[in-house]
């Protein structure tokens, strides 16, 4: 996402981008040189930590859909008038940002974060339909990994 920012702003310099991030992030990305119209803005820490995260995504996509809400409400409506967003960007699986923008009259673009081949599977699903394709995924047996992870690190 900061990459496609920063084309952005190097076709138009007139733009200035605000980046929201959680106060975790801030931390990890302060450092990073940034052109001066671009900036992060931090919110609290509402969502599961990057560290460990992997252990309960399901947590994650949970609480990312319900307590970043208030916390990007608040700091968008604590810019003030004049620096009014004119058009927010957000990742298409965050669906709130579409009521949050509409209530304050913010136009909003949708940013899907998938593969290209991802996306081409999507835009190419008529084709794999007409032609009668079937994908199917079997659950495979245990790896040696994961029972050597289970002997080694027991629930």
């Amino acid at each position: 996402m900061m990459n496609f920012c920063k084309i952005i702003v190097t076709k138009n310099p007139n733009i200035f981008i605000t980046s929201i991030v959680t106060e975790e992030w801030d931390s990890f990305i302060k450092s990073d040189i940034l052109p001066d119209n671009i900036k992060y803005a931090a919110i609290p820490n509402v969502i599961p930590s990057e560290i460990g995260r992997a252990k309960e995504f399901a947590g994650f996509l949970r609480a990312t859909l319900t307590k970043l809400e208030g916390p990007v409400e608040n700091l968008i409506d604590g810019i003030g008038p004049l620096m009014k967003p004119s058009v927010i960007v957000y990742d298409t699986y965050i669906s709130w940002v579409v009521g949050m923008d509409n209530r304050r009259n913010i136009p909003v673009a949708s940013y899907f974060t998938m593969s290209a081949t991802v996306f081409s599977v999507f835009l190419h699903m008529d084709l794999l339909a007409q032609n009668n394709e079937q994908f199917h995924a079997e659950q495979p047996e245990k790896s040696s990994m994961e029972a050597s992870e289970e002997e080694h690190f027991p629930q």
